[in-house]
C-alpha cells in the first residue's frame, strides 16, 4: 500500500505554525495520509522560521487521521531526554499519530556557528546512543545510562508514549552512503535522499531497497519513504503515472516534497502559498 504525504519546510512562507495547522487540517480533509515538515533552525538564508516541534503540536490539535512528523531531526544537536519530551507530548496530541525521523543532519549555520559537533563520524555515533536513549526513556521505566555522550541516572520519564512498541522511527540518509541505511535497517524505516533522476533514481530507489532489506533482522513492517518533487494535480492521469514507478520501485510513503529548489527557482517562486494550498486541496494522487 502507497501512502502520500505533504513535506514542507519550517520557514519563510511555512514559518508559522499557525499557516501549517490549517494547511495539514485542509490536507487531510483532503485525503492525503501525512503531514510532515522540515526541521531546521537557524539555516536557509534568514528566513523567518518556527521551531518544529510547536508547529508540530499546533498540527497534531487541528488534525484527527494523518500521520505527521519533522524530517529529518539531527539528534547530534538535540538533547535526547528533550526530544523524549517532545515527542512523547505530540504523540498524546494527536494520538499516537507522531514518526519520528532522524539523521545527521546538515549546514553550517546549524553546526559550526552554534557550537555543535561538526565531524560527521563523531554526529552518528551521538545519533546511535540518542536513539538507545529514546527508547529506554519511551519505556516509562527507570533507567541508567552510561554512554559516552548522554550519561544518564535514574532518570523515570512518564507517560509512556501511545504507540506501541514505541513512537516509530525513519532514518534519513543519502544513498548510495551504506551507514545510513544499516541504521536504517535497525528502526521502522528509511527516508532516503538520491542525487539521480528518472530511470537511474528509480534504480538507486531498488538498490537501496535491496540493501536496507539485506540487513533487516526481522519481518516487521518497514517503511520506504521517497521525497518526490511535486506531481501535477490537475492531471491526475500524470501523477499516477509517476508515482507508480516509484511503487514499483519498493516506496511505501510519497512526500510531495515542496523544496526552495524547486525547478530551478526559489521556494516563493516556485510555490507560492496560494498554489501550495490549491496543490493540497487537489488532493493526493492515487494507484
Amino acid at each position: 500500500m502507497l501512502n502520500y504525504a505533504v513535506f514542507l519546510p519550517n520557514f519563510g512562507l511555512y514559518g508559522d505554525a499557525r499557516t501549517l495547522a490549517q494547511l495539514a487540517r485542509d490536507a487531510e480533509a483532503a485525503g492525503w495520509d501525512g503531514f510532515f515538515i522540515w526541521d531546521h533552525i537557524a539555516a536557509w538564508g534568514n528566513r523567518e522560521m518556527v521551531d518544529p516541534w510547536v508547529a508540530l503540536a499546533a498540527i497534531a490539535l487541528q488534525t484527527e487521521r494523518v500521520r505527521l512528523g519533522a524530517m529529518i531531526t539531527p539528534l547530534a544537536r538535540r538533547r535526547p531526554w528533550k526530544v523524549a519530551r517532545e515527542t512523547v507530548s505530540v504523540d498524546h496530541l494527536s494520538g499516537g499519530r507522531l514518526t519520528l525521523g532522524v539523521g545527521l543532519g546538515v549546514h553550517a549555520e546549524e553546526f559550526e556557528y552554534l557550537g555543535e559537533e561538526t565531524k560527521p563520524k563523531a554526529r552518528g555515533a551521538m545519533l546511535d546512543e540518542a536513539l538507545e536513549v529514546l527508547q529506554k526513556l519511551w519505556t516509562g521505566e527507570t533507567i541508567t545510562h552510561e554512554g559516552q555522550y548522554y550519561p544518564i541516572k535514574e532518570a523515570r520519564f512518564l507517560p509512556r508514549p501511545i504507540q506501541s512498541p514505541r513512537i516509530p522511527v525513519w532514518v534519513g540518509g543519502v544513498w548510495p552512503n551504506k551507514a545510513p541505511l544499516r541504521r536504517a535497517a535497525r528502526w521502522d524505516g528509511m527516508f532516503t535522499l538520491f542525487n539521480e533522476e528518472g530511470d537511474a533514481e528509480i534504480e538507486s530507489i531498488k538498490q537501496a531497497v535491496a540493501y536496507v532489506q539485506g540487513h533487516r533482522q526481522n519481518d516487521q513492517p518497514f517503511d520506504v519513504v521517497y521525497a518526490g518533487r511535486p506531481t501535477p494535480g490537475d492531471d491526475p492521469a500524470q501523477a499516477t503515472e509517476i508515482v507508480s514507478l516509484y511503487a514499483e520501485a519498493g516506496i511505501t510513503w510519497w512526500l510531495e516534497n515542496i523544496t526552495p529548489f524547486s525547478f530551478g527557482q526559489t521556494m516563493e517562486e516556485a510555490w507560492p502559498l496560494e498554489a501550495m494550498h490549491q496543490r493540497i486541496l487537489q488532493g493526493p494522487p492515487t494507484i
